[in-house]
C-alpha cells in the first residue's frame, strides 16, 4: 500500500511535471473534440430546422462554454503542479 509520502516524492519527481504537461495536453486535444462535437451536431440540427436557429445557436454556446472552462480548470490545474511541485 502507498504512503503519502511515497505519492508526494512522486508527485516532486520529474515524472509528476511530465505527467502535469500530458495531463493538460489531454485536456485541451478532450475540449476540442467535445467542440467539435457540439459544433457539428448544432449544424445538423440547423439545417433539419432552420426556423430554430435562434435556439440552437445560444444553446450551444453555453455547452461551448461549458466545456472550455472544464478545459481551462485542468490546464490551470496542471499549471499549478509545475509551478509548485518543482523537482528536487
Amino acid at each position: 500500500m502507498l504512503t503519502l509520502s511515497v505519492i508526494l516524492q512522486a508527485a516532486n519527481s520529474a515524472i509528476g511535471i511530465m505527467g502535469a504537461g500530458i495531463g493538460a495536453g489531454l485536456a485541451v486535444i478532450g475540449a476540442g473534440i467535445g467542440i467539435g462535437h457540439i459544433g457539428s451536431s448544432a449544424m445538423e440540427g440547423i439545417a433539419r430546422q432552420p426556423e430554430a436557429v435562434g435556439d440552437i445557436r445560444s444553446n450551444m454556446i453555453v455547452a461551448a462554454a461549458l466545456v472550455e472552462g472544464a478545459a481551462f480548470f485542468a490546464i490551470v490545474v496542471c499549471f499549478l503542479i509545475v509551478v509548485f511541485l518543482k523537482p528536487a
